[in-house]
């Protein structure tokens, strides 16, 4: 009679474990969702002002900027790897060089990006280079058309829902040796812009 209440107390005690590893098994569980990724490529516009000098960007002798861009980013932890390729219409940014100005005209730009993300924001630096279309102003009777030169800059960049993201960007670009011919002869000026953009990109 005590082995067959035995017996039967096990068999209850097995039949409650498996019992409690079935409801386990079959409990809501929790997972955390998959950390937001800038991995991928990307095409969108900006505008902003291209200007010659600090501290007013919106002084008569800058321009209203506008173009367009397409990049890609890699991805690995928190650090974020890219290239950009940018082309903008300047709007006619004045330089003073000798004898008179010169104004620019158009910029592409090929660019390298490092930065941090932050969940969805992303912080950035930026470097390449940028030719760069000048054109006569007052004073100047010729000039380089085109002239390579450098770029580097810093950003911040918001992704939001449906692969749209918004960023603000600033770059300096420095273009050496721009030839110019004036009333006083020719000279070669080093020319040094800013421009401050915003702009849109859609990743996919």
């Amino acid at each position: 009679m005590f082995c067959r209440t035995k017996i039967a107390l096990a068999a209850a005690f097995a039949v409650g474990l498996s019992g409690t590893a079935m409801a386990a098994d079959l409990s809501p569980t929790y997972n955390d969702p998959p950390a937001f990724q800038w991995s991928g490529a990307y095409v969108g516009v900006h505008g902003g002002t291209a200007f010659t000098k600090m501290p007013n960007p919106f002084a008569g002798r800058n321009g209203w900027s506008g173009g367009l861009q397409a990049g890609y980013n890699i991805q690995t932890g928190p650090a974020v790897f890219g290239a950009e390729l940018e082309g903008s219409y300047l709007g006619g940014a004045e330089h003073n060089v000798e004898g008179g100005k010169i104004k620019e005209k158009w910029r592409a730009a090929a660019k390298a990006k490092a930065g941090l993300a932050f969940d969805q924001t992303l912080v950035f630096g930026t470097a390449g280079v940028a030719m760069t279309t000048f054109d006569k102003a007052g004073g100047v009777r010729d000039t380089d058309s085109r002239k390579l030169g450098y770029l580097v800059g810093a950003g911040v960049e918001q992704a939001f829902a449906g692969g749209l993201s918004a960023k603000i960007e600033y770059d300096y670009i420095r273009t050496p040796n721009v030839e110019t011919r004036s009333a006083f002869g020719t000279a070669k000026t080093g020319i040094g812009s800013q421009e401050l953009k915003a702009g849109i990109n859609y990743r996919f």
